[in-house]
């Protein structure tokens, strides 16, 4: 600890300004490269680079202070594969010999001696004794791989990061601000992939009003790249006191769930910028368990996140669910999940198991096995708060209209609350250029404790909702009519009235231009 200290002193701090400049600099190398193809290539080869660096700054913190405890230390990478032993020299290793390094399944290691490549042995190695960060390692390098075609490149990059010094926390608080930029430029290079995006000031929205306390136990079972737990992490962070409330935070509190290997190598460095020391994202598919067989142990106390949408999921999958609930629909799947995963009883800070799900318009108005769902919602929780979402909160991404659903285990629905959150004045959508800001949710906070009937708020009682089929989707009484928020049918038919109608005007033209020849 003391030589980590001494070594943290003699390094000079690096500002904002130098860390940003340092990781353009290593983007504008790998631009050079012809093995890789726009930010979707870049970044999670910039991230892996990071995560060995990252890895390797804190073990051997964690080296020095077993030592300084009289305890014995096994390193989570073993020599010659840590990036003090094969990266931090800059005049190391290069070319094609740093390629062979990385790539090779067998190939000659910096000790000199003949063995497993980097990522082979990566890939290899397994956890023992509890200690999981061997897992991850294993779980982050299955996923990834080096297209760059340089070695040299690669060398300049590799010692571009080795500049970071991932033992300042100041420095990581502006590197985990950074990382969040390019994860949002990431976003919107990836089109279709972007869907593993939920705009910050909607994620801050729903933990804030879910409002997780300390030594309750979080969940994102659909967690991205991490912005719901990351969030979820802050917001925990300001209510640490002592150590054994570090120790909570760290161990115990947030949980993820990610089986796409590019959003969980992310989502992993994410929340390790941002000072979680050991992320507990499980890999696997969360639906992947029969929802019968979760019991009281699998449950946590709070869930937020934005599950896939419009994506189908395999028979072996629906095969989980009970027949009368079985569908193809991720959305609806997740919801499934996500209530028969929280807690039923009071939470240890003795609060109720409470979540906040966004919804696409669809999941509101669906019918047969989508209102079955919201049938047992509406009986078995308290579904007290649907916010509704104008046009454009995920544009560019998708247009489908979403919604904020908030609900607990206190008791069964009397009144679903409805918030319209309106569009600043003069807008008639957000866009890409501009996005919602988490200002604009200054009235509906003000509103939540408060609650009474108003431009934007109104309520329906569970008894007129159960008798109409389950049917959430409920305009603002005093909002101006919108067709978008109406159910298909009355859609289509509203469709086909107009159609109708200017058939018979074309027939009333074609008259007149008869009758005038």
């Amino acid at each position: 600890m003391a030589r980590n200290a001494k070594k943290e002193a003699e390094q000079p701090k690096t500002t904002a300004q130098a860390l940003g400049s340092l990781i353009k600099s290593a983007r504008d190398i790998m631009r050079k490269d012809k093995g890789l193809n726009g930010d979707l290539d870049r970044l999670p080869l910039l991230t892996w680079i990071m995560f060995l660096k990252f890895l390797d700054d804190l073990e051997q913190r964690r080296e020095d202070e077993a030592m300084l405890a009289g305890k014995k230390f096994r390193s989570a990478i073993e020599a010659p594969y840590r990036w003090r032993d094969w990266a931090a020299n800059p005049q190391g290793v290069t070319g094609d010999e740093l390629l062979s390094l990385i790539n090779q399944d067998e190939t000659r290691r910096p000790d000199g001696k003949k063995g497993p490549g980097l990522f082979a042995y990566l890939r290899g190695i397994s956890s023992a004794n509890g200690d999981t960060r061997r897992d991850v390692i294993s779980t982050v390098f299955r996923g990834v791989d080096n297209r760059m075609k340089s070695g040299y490149l690669l060398r300049d990059v590799i010692s571009k990061v080795g500049a970071i010094h991932f033992t300042s926390s100041d420095e990581l608080q502006t590197l985990g601000a950074l990382y969040e930029s390019m994860l949002r430029e990431m976003r919107d290079a990836a089109g279709d992939s972007g869907e593993f995006y939920t705009p910050r000031p909607v994620v801050r929205f729903m933990v804030e009003v879910t409002d997780p306390r300390l030594g309750e136990t979080v969940l994102d079972p659909a967690s991205g790249t991490g912005g719901f737990l990351v969030e979820a992490f802050n917001h925990l962070s300001k209510q640490v006191k002592t150590v054994a409330d570090r120790k909570r935070l760290q161990s115990e509190s947030i949980f993820g769930c990610e089986p796409k290997s590019l959003p969980y190598l992310l989502g992993q460095m994410n929340l390790l910028l941002h000072g979680l020391d050991a992320p507990q994202i499980d890999p696997g598919n969360a639906l992947r368990f029969n929802l019968s067989e979760i019991g009281e142990k699998d449950r946590v106390d709070v869930i937020v996140t934005n599950p896939p949408f419009g994506g189908e999921e395999e028979k072996g999958i629906q095969g989980n669910f009970p027949d009368d609930r079985q569908t193809a629909e991720t959305a609806l799947l997740f919801l499934q999940l996500i209530m028969r995963r929280l807690r039923r009883l009071p939470t240890p800070a003795r609060r109720h198991g409470r979540a906040a799900v966004v919804v696409p318009d669809g999941t509101l108005f669906g019918e047969g096995v989508c209102a079955r769902i919201k049938e047992e919602l509406l009986k078995e929780f308290n579904l007290h708060t649907i916010v509704r979402l104008p046009n454009g909160v995920f544009a560019p991404y998708t247009g489908i209209r979403t919604n904020i659903m908030f609900f607990d285990r206190s008791a069964s629905t009397k009144d679903v609350w409805y918030y319209e959150h309106p569009l600043p004045d003069g807008r008639k959508n957000y866009t890409k250029t501009q996005p919602i800001q988490y200002d604009e949710f200054g009235p509906c906070f003000a509103w939540w404790d408060k609650r009474e009937e108003n431009a934007q708020a109104w309520r329906v009682p569970a008894d007129e909702l159960l008798t109409e089929n389950c049917n959430l989707d409920r305009k603002n009484p005093r909002g101006k009519g919108d067709l978008e928020h109406m159910p298909p049918e009355q859609l289509a038919d509203g469709v086909l009235k107009k159609e109708l109608q200017i058939m018979d005007l074309m027939n009333e033209v074609k008259a007149a231009l008869a009758n005038r020849a």
